[in-house]
């Protein structure tokens, strides 16, 4: 009786992975978007700049894929992308750019990228990183008696 329980639970889960096999080899009729990445770090950057990174893409599909405006986690972070369709076949960027003026140490933003996509229609992008302290400048010493720089040449 085990062996017929054990047996038929094989044979089930063998016609599942062949149904499975099968789905996954239908083509879909639509756009679809393919990103080459979805993570960046930027490691450690300076304060008081930018940093900028291009996620680039590919429609996969057979048809037009069309990009809505990516929504960005913040608005320290913005992003540019094209606003034509991009033809089956064809690659392309969304730009990320982050402002590195907000605050000292870590972080962490996402871009939120919808499209036409028949398969996933929506794909967040991710960026990281660490700005490091913003430098302090030299000021000059002061003669306290008299209120002027001091002058050690």
């Amino acid at each position: 009786m085990k062996k017929l329980v054990l047996l038929i639970g094989i044979l089930v889960m063998t016609m599942g992975l062949v149904k499975a096999q099968d789905e996954k080899q239908v083509p879909t009729n639509g756009p679809e978007i393919e990103f080459e990445q979805i993570n960046h770090d930027f490691g450690n950057v300076e304060y008081g700049g930018t940093c900028e990174v291009a996620f680039k893409f590919t429609n996969t599909g057979n048809e037009p894929l069309v990009i809505q405006k990516p929504k960005t986690s913040c608005g320290c972070t913005a992003s540019s992308w094209p606003k034509e369709p991009i033809l089956p076949g064809a690659s392309e960027s969304i730009v990320v750019t982050y402002k590195t003026t907000t605050k000292v140490g870590n972080f962490s933003k996402s871009v939120t990228v919808t499209s036409n996509a028949m398969v996933n229609s929506t794909v967040v992008l991710r960026i990281k990183g660490a700005i490091l302290e913003q430098p302090t400048e030299a000021l000059p010493e002061k003669d306290f008696g008299t209120g002027s720089p001091v002058n050690n040449n």
